[in-house]
């Protein structure tokens, strides 16, 4: 693989605390990136909103209201994962679809490309700047924009299950499943926008559990260990 688009949830930069920031466990994350990096892969980067917004605090919240402040809980995430990775030597730029004034660029995948191709990791910030459309399809949207051979989904859970694990101790994890199965099964590994976006596509994903020192380094050098999402 050449480029890859890497989504992490926002939940999981926050650590044992569900909320906030938990600095080692984003310099582990930085960490990996680097060694990746090192190796001549070209990195985009979306990261959820989860572990400060997660919709609306009530039925009486505006819909769209509530998703314009996730999209800043996202830009937020992304500034703060950004300056990590400058603290350990990456070059980065932070995009969003909308302006912020000097904290961010204005999403062109032109440009995307040309920082990805100088080697910086660049990451995409405000969704896809519309309400109603999660962080999961602005990641396949972004994986499309900028060509990526591949998305890499580091989730909570280690892979793609026939059912909530959580809830089914009996549910079974795929070693590998297609698009197609995963849209006609329900399976909301992504949301179904998303999924569908992928299929139409082509773009296939690598499912994992964010835990560990080593995931994302492993996903990519054969020690890879959740789903594979084929198209």
């Amino acid at each position: 693989m050449k480029r890859i688009l890497l989504k992490l949830s926002g939940e999981a930069l926050a650590g044992k605390e569900k909320h906030g920031f938990d600095e080692e466990t984003v310099l582990a994350i930085a960490r990996q990136v680097k060694e990746i990096a090192a190796d001549g892969l070209q990195i985009g980067i979306v990261i959820g909103g989860g572990n400060f917004w997660r919709g609306r605090t009530s039925e009486n919240m505006n819909r769209s209201r509530a998703d314009q402040i996730g999209m800043l809980a996202t830009i937020m995430n992304c500034i703060y994962v950004s300056d990590a990775f400058r603290s350990l030597g990456m070059d980065t730029a932070v995009m969003t679809p909308f302006a912020c004034s000097s904290f961010t660029e204005l999403f062109s995948a032109s440009r995307a490309i040309s920082y990805l191709e100088e080697g910086k990791i660049v990451f995409f910030a405000g969704g896809t700047g519309h309400p109603y459309f999660s962080t999961d399809t602005a990641t396949v949207l972004r994986a499309i924009e900028i060509e990526a051979d591949s998305i890499l989904l580091a989730k909570s859970i280690d892979g793609v299950y026939d059912a909530d694990p959580a809830i089914h101790p009996e549910a079974r994890k795929f070693d590998e499943i297609s698009i197609d199965e995963l849209i006609e099964r329900g399976l909301m590994v992504v949301d179904m926008t998303a999924s569908v976006l992928c299929r139409d596509n082509h773009m296939p994903m690598l499912v994992f559990g964010l835990e560990g020192d080593r995931c994302i380094v492993d996903a990519l050098q054969g020690r890879f260990t959740g789903t594979r999402v084929t198209v």
